[in-house]
């Protein structure tokens, strides 16, 4: 195993580089390509400078401590649905036996239904459902055998929340996981608020890693919006002037050029956030590049603007140019609006 792996640290925490295992489903069917080096979770049963290895997936939010896992059997896991364990979170005794014998089995082709690591797992002890139930000993001694996990260390966050209203009346409210579509996850800022735990989830990060290595780009992306600002600010784009109407001789060319550059400024305030943002920043940062745009169009709408920025429409054949002050225009305030109408 020295050969293989590669002790470093990493914020604060140990960290083993390995090579990846070689998946041999890769080529079944229903093969998911996003699974494939989940296989490498096997080297948890490679750890044997350790009593009990609890293994996680990154989805997962701990709510309360969960120490007692630790005195869980050689092998836990938990039933989130009637037939298969998850693999998302399992308790486990490293072995240097159990290691090689699962390696073993995967050259050997061991029967795996979806052709990741929870279907090879959980053909590995497929008498996991028969076992009993773990309640952890109040002395803290170390059971022995393999045991179900309560529901409550593998709680699926919508059915969490929208089932149950935050609380399993049955067993502990302690491990939050995740499961579903891959873009959807707590760490990524758009999943907020359609998963209301993704804040907490953030707030853990927070409070361990923090986000020094985003916040560069977020500081970066404020400057080009308040330059971007500046710029509609001195420009005063006027896109039915610049796009459809004869240039005005008494307007100097650098004067155009800004509003061309300004015009530009303003497909970019939409576009670029998208690409730019990180996606794994705070959900709460990521109002700063958002407020940007909001400052872009409140300059270019601003009602001391005789001639701001417009929208046209196609309707019945005719072309119509309308000034974005036409939203105030429809909310009554009949003094901050013009209208460009050409047949």
């Amino acid at each position: 195993m020295s050969s293989k792996c590669n002790e470093e640290e990493e914020d604060g925490a140990k960290v083993l580089r390995v090579s990846n295992l070689d998946n041999p489903y890769k080529h079944q069917d229903n093969f998911d390509k996003r699974f494939k080096l989940s296989l490498n979770k096997l080297y948890a049963w490679s750890l044997v400078d350790y009593d009990r290895v609890v293994m996680l997936d990154a989805d997962n939010l701990f709510l309360q401590n969960t120490d007692e896992l630790f005195q869980c059997g050689q092998f836990c896991a938990t039933f989130i649905n009637p037939c298969v364990f998850h693999t998302g979170l399992f308790v486990l005794q490293p072995s240097t036996v159990v290691f090689n014998d699962m390696v073993n089995e995967l050259r050997n082709g061991r029967e795996n239904p979806d052709g990741a690591d929870q279907g090879f797992i959980a053909s590995y002890f497929p008498d996991l459902l028969d076992k009993p139930l773990f309640h952890p000993p109040s002395n803290g001694t170390n059971l022995e055998g393999t045991y179900r996990l309560p529901l409550g260390y593998q709680m699926d966050a919508s059915y969490y929340y929208l089932k149950l209203r935050w609380s399993i009346p049955c067993g502990p409210n302690s491990v939050i996981t995740f499961p579903g579509a891959p873009w959807l996850k707590p760490w990524y800022w758009w999943s907020w608020p359609v998963l209301p735990l993704g804040i907490q989830w953030h707030e853990q990060r927070r409070q361990t890693i923090g986000y020094a290595s985003e916040m560069v780009v977020v500081f970066i992306q404020s400057a080009i919006y308040i330059g971007i600002i500046a710029m509609m600010r001195l420009a005063r784009p006027s896109l039915s002037k610049l796009c459809f109407r004869r240039s005005d001789k008494s307007m100097n060319l650098a004067h155009n050029s800004l509003k061309l550059v300004a015009l530009w400024c303003i497909l970019a305030a939409y576009i670029t956030p998208y690409f730019i943002i990180p996606h794994t920043i705070h959900p709460l940062l990521v109002l700063i590049p958002w407020l940007g745009i909001l400052g872009v169009l409140l300059v270019m709408a601003f009602p001391w603007y005789p001639d701001g920025i417009v929208f046209n429409y196609l309707y019945k054949g005719k072309l119509f140019f309308q000034d974005l002050q036409n939203v105030i225009h429809i909310l009554g305030l009949t003094n901050y609006f013009e209208l460009y109408n050409w047949a």
